[in-house]
């Protein structure tokens, strides 16, 4: 057994299962949060936000069972009884994660920590205050949703990606500000409730990040689905809080009146009140925590994971830092590695993507190529009557290693994790495009889309 100590501040995705893994190491770790455990993903995020979308997808598939052959009257939506459902899906996930800290004797200490020194925190508790000394750190604070300074967010009309989870009902209408993951993802919770929505997106396209293709096939989803969408528009000013609603000036001189307005312009790092001017850590110009691969700061001893360093702002991406920072703590030699970190956007359709999309490479001076099949031309998408969108690879030209691959689609979320594999293991559409996939189903598009890029199309002309 390790006698080493190990302080972890904040029990999110990160800190939680780094603490795990150093007790499992055999450190006497001490896990201090000032809220709930599981933090933003699990109260906040992720999970909520899926379990939302499980009941609109639902309902979306019900109002479209005529076309298979099914005849369905009454529906409507019971907005309290799916906040209940989320909430008791939160619940129970909350007390699972309790239990596994418990079950791995790990100390979870309920208040705010402020760091006096490089070894010794100050926790502000409801019972007082306790000081708690360590041989290491692990930094794990997250973030938390920009709040432009121009709006009233205290106004019960302006709405963050927090408290859009605490509505009592579905509201009339919605101006979603940031047509990025969240407002996208908030577009197809409130969409299909019947919530009018207008989205505005600062960049000349929504999901900025993402590949062109899968943006624009996005819009054009959610723009035949009512949604009224700008793009390379900023919002100027709110011009009347209301009562019950706003109006908003957009800088193309629209003005849009609206029940709610969501503001999901992104996220920035939570450390403030940490006393992090007691150490000598270095940030970047956006105030994250400045790391190596082996998540360790300019402090050495000290550790940062999570949404507090910036880059991937991911729960599995802070599961996996988690374990990198608690195994170098306790003193192994483990490194981080982003190159096949799937990202998945919980859309309507799904969307996954991972590695480089056409133009990175392109940018980056490698001979690609690409090979992309539509769900259109797979049966198994064609039997389920979700036909929307595509795979694509993009591959390299001189050795055939794929090097990315989008998908938007059916179950894109779940069908990515084959091309992550293969990028991880430098796979090529050889290797991918021989490899026999079951039939009728949807991962047979990933091998049709190798085939195409090898040149040897099957179930396309």
């Amino acid at each position: 057994m390790s006698d080493t100590r190990v302080i972890i501040v904040g029990a999110g995705p990160a800190g939680y299962v780094a603490a795990i893994r150093a007790a499992q190491l055999g450190a006497e770790v001490s896990l201090i949060e000032a809220a709930q455990v599981g933090g933003t993903c699990l109260n906040r995020g992720c999970i909520p936000t899926k379990s939302l979308l499980a009941s609109t997808e639902t309902l979306s598939l019900i109002r479209g069972a005529k076309k298979l052959g099914i005849e369905v009257e009454g529906i409507k939506p019971d907005f309290t009884r799916m906040m209940e459902r989320k909430n008791g899906i939160v619940s129970q996930l909350r007390k699972g994660v309790e239990y596994l800290l418990k079950a791995n004797k790990v100390k979870l200490v309920r208040g705010k920590a402020s760091f006096l020194n490089l070894h010794r925190i100050e926790v502000k508790t409801n019972e007082g205050k306790e000081k708690i000394e360590g041989d290491s750190t692990i930094m794990a604070t997250g973030s938390k949703p920009i709040l432009l300074p121009f709006i009233d967010f205290n106004h019960p009309a302006v709405l963050t990606s927090e408290t859009t989870l605490e509505l009592a009902q579905i509201p009339q209408s919605l101006l979603i500000v940031g047509a990025g993951v969240i407002g996208c993802e908030f577009a197809s919770i409130f969409g299909p409730l019947g919530t009018q929505i207008t989205m505005v997106e600062m960049m000349d396209r929504i999901l900025p990040q993402e590949d062109k293709r899968i943006s624009l096939m996005m819009k054009q989803i959610l723009q035949k689905r009512g949604i009224n969408i700008f793009t390379d528009t900023r919002l100027e000013e709110i011009t009347d809080y209301e009562k019950d609603g706003l109006t908003a000036r957009l800088d193309n001189g629209e003005r849009i009146s609206t029940e709610k307005m969501l503001v999901c312009v992104g996220r920035s790092p939570y450390t403030e009140g940490l006393g992090l001017e007691n150490l000598d850590l270095r940030l970047d110009q956006k105030g994250n925590i400045t790391v190596n691969e082996r998540m360790q700061t300019s402090e050495g001893r000290v550790y940062a994971i999570g949404d507090v360093v910036g880059g991937y702002l991911l729960a599995h991406v802070a599961f996996e830092e988690g374990i990198v920072a608690a195994e170098n703590a306790l003193g192994l030699d483990s490194k981080i590695n982003y190159t096949s970190i799937p990202n998945c956007i919980f859309t309507s359709p799904q969307i996954g993507t991972v590695g480089l999309t056409l133009d990175k490479a392109r940018e980056e001076g490698i001979e690609t190529k690409i090979g992309r099949f539509p769900f259109s031309a797979s049966g198994k998408a064609q039997a389920l009557s979700e036909i929307d969108g595509f795979v694509q690879l993009v591959v390299e030209e001189e050795d055939g290693r794929i090097l990315g691959g989008q998908i938007i689609g059916p179950h894109a979320a779940d069908l990515v994790h084959e091309i992550s594999l293969a990028i991880r293991w430098e796979l090529t559409v050889d290797e991918i495009g021989s490899t026999v996939h079951a039939h009728p189903t949807l991962s047979e598009a990933i091998m049709e889309a190798a085939k195409k890029a090898q040149g040897k199309p099957i179930h396309l002309t």
